[in-house]
């Protein structure tokens, strides 16, 4: 009897055994192994995680006061909601491992769709999101008509000093103009073709302009002569600009390409490539990008001039970008091109959408803005727009009248510029005019 006494507890015993045969003859290779061994494995790691890691999903009652608002704050007075990123399902708090989807499976949310009074409160929300009173502008009116080329007037550029200006026509010759009173006061020959592009320094007394002929020359307007040939585009040059404070030229055309040169040695400084059409407009500003150039290829491209490289490529347009605008004081620029929805307004420097001028359904040509923000646009088939630059509101639509004698086709306008106050806007067109409009006093 004292034997029996001392013998250990049976249950121990047989849990211990139990447990021992289980392993040994719970599986067969007829009941699935693969299966039974999956299960397993996630059960396991799903106990290791809750062991291992359950005191660490979430931060102590202390640090979560301390911790601020997730990801960057907005600015103040900022009235327009910036666009949040895409996300997915909510995941476990601080952790992305596909692991602790064990332990807490995606939560499911409602479409918004599924409910009528959400959707329409939505929709609401959105017509009343952007509601901007446009800044008041003077209407504009056409003060004086300038005739004296022979051909299309392409290209006209004012001097910094606001005295004169210069324009380039079909006839192949430069005319400098005296801006107050419209009297010629000069005019250049030396281009074989349609003078494209015109630039005057604000630093030097030079004068730059390029043609369908592949030339690019630099006049000296103390001699009134050519002194440089920028000799390396393969096809006509179609667009030309100056660095606000490098001696830099840029330009651009047919072959493709946007050639930087160094206005002293008439050394090609980069090739920028990139484009796959023509290159109809180019612009250069001191701030980056300091390169914005527009395409037949329906893109425009902001450039690295440091690297020679692309820096964004904009491929919103659906047609030909056939001009640019920059605003001399704000840090954004504007393009233009055929078809709806064909004027767009860009931010700086990465090339962010702002929004669309619409209601210009023309091939534009041309585009001007001041420092007031009146943007103007022109048409090929010589509808004039006069917009607010800050809320693309349209305050004045104009049509250009030929000159007499001229066909109604001949209503084109293929070039634009204010002068220095911003106080006119000088235009040239199909019917071979220069017309200078002004802002109609009170």
């Amino acid at each position: 009897m004292s034997t029996a006494g001392a013998l250990p507890p049976l249950e121990p015993l047989f849990t211990r055994h139990g447990k021992r045969t289980r392993d040994v003859f719970a599986f067969s290779p007829d009941d699935g192994l693969g299966d039974g061994l999956e299960k397993s494995t996630r059960m396991r790691l799903s106990v290791k995680l809750g062991d291992e890691y359950k005191d660490y999903r979430q931060l102590p009652a202390a640090l979560l006061a301390q911790q601020g608002a997730v990801g960057p704050a907005r600015p103040k007075g900022q009235a327009v909601p910036e666009r949040k990123m895409i996300t997915g399902p909510e995941a476990a708090s601080g952790s992305t491992s596909s692991a602790l989807s064990i332990l807490q499976p995606p939560v499911e949310h409602r479409s918004t769709f599924s409910s009528s009074s959400t959707l329409s409160k939505a929709l609401t929300q959105h017509k009343t999101t952007r509601i901007i009173k446009p800044a008041y502008h003077a209407p504009w009116k056409l003060v004086r008509v300038i005739s004296g080329h022979l051909g299309w007037v392409r290209s006209v550029a004012v001097e910094p000093g606001n005295q004169w200006f210069a324009t380039g026509a079909g006839d192949r010759v430069v005319k400098i103009w005296d801006l107050a009173s419209g009297q010629l006061k000069l005019s250049l020959t030396g281009h074989i073709s349609t003078v494209r592009g015109l630039a005057v320094s604000s630093r030097h007394p030079y004068l730059f302009s390029c043609g369908e002929d592949k030339m690019v020359k630099c006049w000296d307007l103390e001699a009134n002569k050519v002194i440089r040939h920028y000799h390396g585009h393969l096809s006509g040059v179609y667009a030309l600009t100056l660095h606000p404070t490098l001696d830099i030229l840029l330009t651009a055309g047919r072959d493709a390409s946007v050639r930087v040169w160094d206005m002293r040695t008439k050394a090609q400084i980069h090739v920028l490539s990139g484009h796959t059409g023509t290159v109809g407009a180019v612009e250069c500003q001191d701030s980056e990008p300091q390169v914005v150039s527009g395409s037949m290829d329906s893109t425009v491209r902001l450039w690295d001039l440091a690297a020679g490289k692309t820096r964004v490529t904009l491929t919103h347009h659906k047609k030909s970008v056939r001009s640019l605008a920059i605003h001399p004081t704000e840090y954004s620029f504007a393009s233009g091109s055929a078809g709806g929805n064909n004027i767009k307004k860009w931010k700086c420097p990465d090339g962010n959408f702002v929004f669309n001028f619409a209601g210009h359904n023309a091939i534009i040509n041309t585009m001007s803005v001041n420092s007031e923000g009146v943007f103007f646009t022109g048409g090929d088939n010589g509808s004039l727009n006069f917009w607010d630059y800050g809320t693309g509101m349209p305050f004045q639509t104009m049509e250009d009248v030929p000159q007499p004698g001229s066909l109604e086709a001949e209503a084109g306008v293929f070039c634009s510029t204010f002068d220095v106050t911003g106080t006119r806007l000088i235009t040239g067109g199909a019917d071979k005019t220069i017309k200078v409009y002004a802002e109609q006093s009170q």
